[in-house]
């Protein structure tokens, strides 16, 4: 699918109260007085409007701003992003309980916001503590009680396989949020990344890795949970009542192309239009012959992004470029962590290019495997497919060097 616009804008603040003990995003923790969240939110705005300028945000349709905690930022400069990267379809930004208000509830939605996504990770504070988080069960269940009578759509993230999580305590969560009347909710089992205070316990031996056993009770516990009130599962992490659907992070799936500004934000584009922002950003390196789509990512840090006082052309960036039949095997992979699966004409699409037998040897060999099945005319994740998802994904993706 070759683009001549993005079709998905992500803008990345990278500021939090505090640093998460799993968190390897990129963020930091800034004190919210800091001259230097406004000077941020500003340059990025000025940024969104450069490239609209350049005619490369005609076909938008969906927005998100992320972190972070975007809610750290004063209200006027949250407003200031939000009417930068609209009119959309769909406008979402992530909030943590401690630094959403009312206020601010309003001032996004009267600015074009439509959804909200609140960072819960858990109901229980002594989960909530073990994870770093600042806020504590009271808080979180104020938060989305004042997002449901936002006129906001209302999403909230939990946590499985936290450090002193039981069965019950998981449940005590899904079900403390649902009372509170969101549409939407990601179920994410706990990540140790390298680097994290998490990965330095592990590696320690001060804490041990969740198991893949209770990894997935995790994950079948809050299904369950989820899908007797109604909600229906989308993507491996993600549910939502009927209609709910987080339509901007179906971009990522769908090999939409998608720009993300700002610090560690990450973007994808196939060769005409990467060669179109590059004439904004030369700091980017021209696509190589033989390659069709280009991943990249902003490595300037935030300091530097604020500094650039909206222009694209001081940036640094990270590249990874990809040949046609990689950018299939990549779109077969990504296809595979939804509700939806990896459609017929998307098969011999990626048939044409990769050999039809060979694709269709995978996804047979899956099938074998009771991870995939064949529904009508598409490949989907069976039950036991979700939970070995990592296994879907890299045999797809092994199409790509086989």
């Amino acid at each position: 699918m070759a683009e001549k616009d993005f079709r998905a804008l992500y803008l990345h603040v990278p500021f939090c109260a505090s640093k998460c003990a799993y968190c390897d995003f990129e963020s930091a923790p800034c004190d919210r007085r800091d001259p230097l969240l406004s000077e941020y939110a500003v340059s990025v705005a000025g940024m969104v409007e450069r490239v609209r300028s350049a005619g490369l945000l005609g076909a938008l349709e969906t927005a998100y701003i992320g972190g972070g905690t975007p809610t750290l930022l004063a209200d006027g400069d949250l407003v200031r992003l939000v009417k930068i990267s609209g009119p959309v379809g769909e406008l979402s930004f992530e909030a943590n309980p401690e630094s959403l208000t009312a206020e601010k509830l309003v001032a996004a939605r009267e600015a074009g916001a439509t959804r909200v996504s609140i960072g819960v990770q858990s109901l229980n504070d002594r989960e909530l503590r073990a994870l770093g988080r600042v806020h504590t069960a009271e808080t979180a269940i104020e938060a989305l009680r004042l997002a449901a009578v936002s006129g906001l759509d209302v999403s909230c993230d939990l946590m499985g396989a936290i450090p002193l999580q039981t069965p019950e305590s998981l449940r005590s969560s899904v079900r403390g949020v649902l009372g509170c009347g969101v549409g939407h909710v990601s179920v994410y089992p706990l990540q140790v990344e390298e680097g994290t205070p998490f990965g330095r316990a592990v590696d320690e031996g001060r804490m041990e890795l969740p198991s893949t056993d209770r990894e997935a009770d995790a994950m079948e516990e809050a299904e369950a949970l989820l899908r007797a009130a109604g909600f229906q599962r989308y993507e491996v992490a993600s549910y939502a009542l009927p209609g709910r659907d987080c339509r901007h992070n179906g971009h990522y799936w769908d090999g939409s192309a998608y720009l993300g500004l700002g610090t560690g934000a990450a973007s994808m584009a196939h060769r005409a239009l990467y060669e179109r922002f590059r004439e904004l950003a030369p700091g980017l390196p021209a696509m190589p012959d033989g390659n069709e789509r280009a991943r990249f990512s902003c490595t300037s840090t935030a300091p530097a992004v604020a500094s650039a006082h909206g222009a694209l052309e001081p940036l640094a960036w990270d590249v990874e470029f990809l040949t046609a039949g990689e950018a299939a095997a990549e779109d077969l992979m990504l296809a595979a962590r939804t509700s939806k699966g990896i459609p017929g004409e998307q098969v011999a699409r990626a048939g044409r290019l990769l050999g039809r037998e060979r694709v269709l040897g995978a996804l047979r060999g899956l099938e074998r495997d009771g991870l995939l099945a064949r529904v009508d005319d598409a490949w989907r994740p069976t039950e036991r497919g979700w939970l070995l998802g990592n296994v879907v994904f890299g045999r797809l993706w092994s199409l790509a060097s086989e």
